[in-house]
């Protein structure tokens, strides 16, 4: 029998798992903390003597500019009145 489709295109392959009771389970080993290079310690170190922000640390700085300029109850929350022609 002549088959109906060419096998001459791209091949493709299914990946089927092996059963769960065939493979030895064994826990991959732990992986160290990455290490910061001693450059970026030096760099942090300086930063910090200097009183510069440093990535990670808090900033009281920051907090106070970023912080809305709105206090709580300085404007109403209460829809306009109809028809007032605002």
């Amino acid at each position: 029998m002549t088959p109906t489709y060419s096998t001459t295109g791209r091949q493709h392959r299914a990946f089927v798992p092996a059963p769960a009771d065939s493979v030895p389970r064994t826990p991959p080993p732990p992986v160290p903390p990455l290490q910061d290079p001693p450059i970026y310690s030096d760099l942090m170190r300086t930063w910090a003597t200097r009183g510069r922000t440093l990535p990670g640390r808090h900033d009281p700085e920051w907090i106070r500019l970023a912080a809305p300029l709105v206090r709580r109850g300085q404007f109403s929350g209460s829809p306009d009145p109809r028809g007032d022609g605002r």
